[in-house]
């Protein structure tokens, strides 16, 4: 099989890693990929909102398989596009893919469903959200309606904070058109966990747990980033945990979707509250998770080819996904200012610690080749993910290997997984 991959992030290059292995993956190309997937694939130089030029080029190739990795491609209608023209692709059409797209439709979605999530208010005025925040318990969460790179959540611990927070979103449009309506919820407490499926319209197949670090600092400080690191699996996700979710959470979801008329094909990634009553839906996403890819990735025993096809052909009833029994911690090497402003074009050094290392593995998220050298390109630059017999033992490996690259500006946390200790 031809393969295409959509996308240039460190999800990306877990995902081609992944398909690599696969023996029905003959070819693989990736657009527009960076330096580190440039190992598995051939990088092609059509971003990923170039619908037209990704068709032309997925026909010219002959591609037997598009798999769209990115948020904004999927909410945008990428998959529409293709299955238009005939080709086959992964991942939820335009009109299922809103159950990331908007947060205002996931949560009127699980009100009407019965689907256990915070209590919410959604709003299209400031100033109808600022005379709700007048009277509203603290702390409380407030969430741009659209897509805004992991980054569109704040959470207010005084009122001042959010009569502020609102004027970010709607007012100064901080983070663009997806500040246009925004999503106020009552503030939760627990363990986060991030569960990922996947689903072929009716059938579900859940994956091992993860766990996301989300702010940029040590001891969850800072601004919220796109994910500083994650583990696998989640210690607090307990068999009790996983059946209260299969009852209530997971399949009805499907089935919602399906009700809908917005039958979801692709990957769904629930990110859970582990409150005192019970688990709750903080999010849906609609692909995989990044990093949350690459730890649940490297655990899993499937040919990732086969089980990406039963979810597009609908027989994905006829799949059994296995993970192996061990773990792994991911620690994200980012530039030094990120999520504000951080500089780029700095020698990478140290890649080649990684080669015929079983266990260890380094996925790109912002790289580029200059000249024959591999240079920063972004505020996540790599993932360093390392797998272990147990959580601790993946942790102090994932951190021994953080160790082995080095370039000017690189900043990492210090506790992704420290968790792990209270578990």
């Amino acid at each position: 099989m031809k393969i295409l991959i959509v996308g240039s992030g460190g999800r990306e290059h877990a995902i081609a890693w992944k398909v690599a292995q696969s023996p029905k993956a003959e070819k693989i190309y990736c657009a527009p990929g960076n330096a580190g997937i440039a190992e598995y694939a051939e990088c092609v130089d059509i971003g990923a909102m170039e619908f037209d030029r990704l068709v032309t080029f997925a026909k010219e190739k002959q591609i037997d398989l598009t798999i769209i990795g990115m948020d904004d491609p999927l909410v945008g209608g990428i998959v529409d596009v293709f299955e238009a023209e005939g080709l086959r692709v992964f991942g939820p059409a335009k009109n299922a893919a809103i159950l990331e797209g908007s947060k205002a439709f996931s949560k009127d979605l699980m009100k009407k469903y019965g689907i256990p999530t915070a209590a919410y208010e959604t709003f299209d005025d400031p100033e109808k959200a600022i005379e709700y925040l007048k009277d509203a318990s603290m702390p409380i969460v407030l969430k741009a309606d659209g897509l805004a790179l992991g980054k569109g959540v704040l959470i207010c611990n005084t009122r001042e904070e959010a009569l502020e927070g609102v004027k970010s979103i709607m007012t100064d449009k901080k983070f663009g058109d997806a500040g246009n309506r925004m999503v106020i919820e009552e503030f939760m407490t627990g363990r986060e966990v991030s569960v990922l499926s996947f689903v072929d319209g009716r059938t579900i197949r859940i994956m091992t747990s993860a766990q996301d670090h989300k702010r940029a600092l040590d001891g969850d400080q800072g601004l919220n980033t796109g994910g500083m690191g994650t583990f696998s699996p989640s210690p607090f996700y307990t068999e009790e945990v996983d059946a209260f979710c299969k009852a209530h959470i997971y399949q009805k979801t499907v089935d919602a979707m399906a009700a809908e008329g917005r039958p979801f094909k692709g990957i769904i990634f629930f990110g859970l509250m582990l409150t005192e009553k019970g688990p709750r839906v903080l999010e849906y996403n609609a692909r995989f998770g990044d990093p949350e890819a690459q730890v649940v990735l490297p655990r899993m025993k499937n040919d990732i080819v086969e089980v990406l096809e039963a979810c597009v052909d609908g027989t994905l009833d006829q799949v059994r996904l296995e993970f192996e029994d061990n773990a792994a911690v991911c620690v994200v090497l980012a530039s030094k200012g990120y999520p504000v402003q951080y500089e780029k074009g700095y020698e990478i050094r140290g890649l080649e610690h990684f080669k015929n290392k079983e266990g260890y593995y380094v996925f790109h998220a912002g790289s580029r080749f200059d000249g024959d050298r591999i240079v920063t390109n972004g505020g996540r630059v790599l993932g360093v993910t390392a797998l272990g017999k147990d959580l601790k033992d993946a942790r102090a490996n994932a951190y021994k290997a953080a160790s082995w690259v080095d370039f000017d500006n690189k900043y990492c946390r210090g506790d992704i997984g420290k968790a792990i200790d209270e578990a």
